[in-house]
C-alpha cells in the first residue's frame, strides 16, 4: 500500500464527483447515483489503504524492537 493506492483512490473519488455533478446537471439520476457509489468505494479503499499502512508501520516497529534497531 502506499502513494500509488492513495492517488488511485483520489482519482476514483474525483471521477465519482464528476459523474455525480454531470448526472445532477442533466437530470440523469442513474449517472448521479453511479458517481455517489464511485465516491463511496474510493472512500472505503482509502480507509483500507490507511489501515494497511498503519499495520505495516506497527509490524516494522515490532521488528525493529526485536532486532534492536
Amino acid at each position: 500500500m502506499g502513494l500509488d493506492d492513495k492517488i488511485s483512490n483520489k482519482a476514483e473519488d474525483l471521477k465519482g464527483q464528476a459523474k455525480e455533478k454531470v448526472g445532477s446537471a442533466t437530470g440523469n439520476s442513474d449517472l448521479e447515483s453511479e458517481g455517489q457509489v464511485d465516491q463511496a468505494v474510493a472512500a472505503v479503499k482509502d480507509h483500507l489503504t490507511n489501515a494497511a499502512d498503519k499495520v505495516k508501520d506497527g509490524v516494522e516497529a515490532v521488528k525493529d524492537k526485536l532486532t534492536g534497531k
